[in-house]
């Protein structure tokens, strides 16, 4: 197998993909951007790396003999401004400033195309391990409990696609078929701690969830760099803003941890649902 070239941010993802790496014997370099990168990324070959360190990052992956990239976790919108650029970093500063001002997904490509330019192939996460993708129908024992709910559902990933398409954010929450939030710069958990702010009457209670997070990306974005994911704090921040479930496009959300999102959101009482949207309807439903 291709070396794979990590480069890896914070939160989980790039963990998950290293620790699948070492299990399924693919050799793996793991490229830590400085600010971001977690602590458990540390015992794996790798360099660290600053963001705006192209050249460093460039030479690092190809003395480790590196044919293929993943990039994996979150990264921060930088103040551009404050960057300390390498020589190929400062060539494409530019670019990536003007980029920028068009919106994370037009900066997301530009960086897609220097590694390809480079010779590099870009895999997605959910290239590297498959079975990081939600699948079609109920994750878990639960369902959603009526038609309202699943429309609700649809509506969710509607309006998630509709704020994606102006390159806003990827997530939405819906109940009862109202609109409570949409997803910005904030991130999705700081959208949730929204969401259980709201009076009571306009979502529901723990034990007794209404209404829906969905997760969708955008329509115009780079899927293998950028695809939405969720988490055990997902999971808990749905059920403590009141809701019932949640929502992806089949094989087009992350899910992180998998058997502990399921053992959690089954105690929860809370339902993760992938989407057929080539069917046009709720999957399995």
């Amino acid at each position: 197998m291709d070396r794979l070239g990590l480069i890896a941010g914070g939160g989980g993802l790039p963990v998950e993909i290293a620790e699948h790496c070492r299990r399924s014997g693919r050799p793996i370099f793991v490229v830590r951007l400085k600010g971001f990168a977690g602590e458990d990324l540390a015992g794996y070959p790798g360099a660290d790396v600053g963001l705006a360190e192209l050249g460093r990052c460039m030479k690092a992956l190809k003395a480790a003999d590196c044919r293929a990239v993943c990039l994996a976790g979150n990264v921060a919108r930088p103040d551009f401004a404050s960057l300390v650029p390498d020589l190929r970093g400062l060539a494409v500063l530019p670019r990536a400033v003007a980029a920028a001002r068009a919106g994370d997904d037009a900066l997301l490509r530009l960086l897609v195309g220097e590694f390809e330019r480079e010779g590099f192939r870009v895999e997605g996460a959910h290239e590297v391990m498959a079975d990081l993708s939600l699948p079609c129908g109920a994750l878990g024992r639960l369902r959603p409990a009526d038609e309202a709910t699943t429309a609700d559902a649809l509506r969710a990933l509607d309006t998630a696609r509709a704020i994606g398409r102006l390159d806003i954010g990827q997530a939405a929450v819906v109940a009862r078929g109202l609109v409570l939030a949409v997803e910005a710069q904030e991130g999705t958990d700081a959208m949730l701690a929204r969401v259980a702010n709201l009076p009571p009457h306009l979502r529901g209670v723990a034990g007794a969830g209404v209404g829906v997070l969905a997760k969708a990306p955008k329509p115009i974005q780079e899927t293998r760099v950028d695809l939405p994911t969720i988490g055990v704090a997902t999971v808990e921040g749905v059920a403590r803003a009141g809701l019932a479930g949640i929502a992806g496009e089949t094989g087009r959300l992350l899910v992180l941890e998998r058997d502990a999102v399921i053992a959690r959101a089954d105690e929860l009482g809370v339902f993760i649902l992938g989407v057929d949207t080539s069917a046009g309807g709720p999957g399995g439903a």
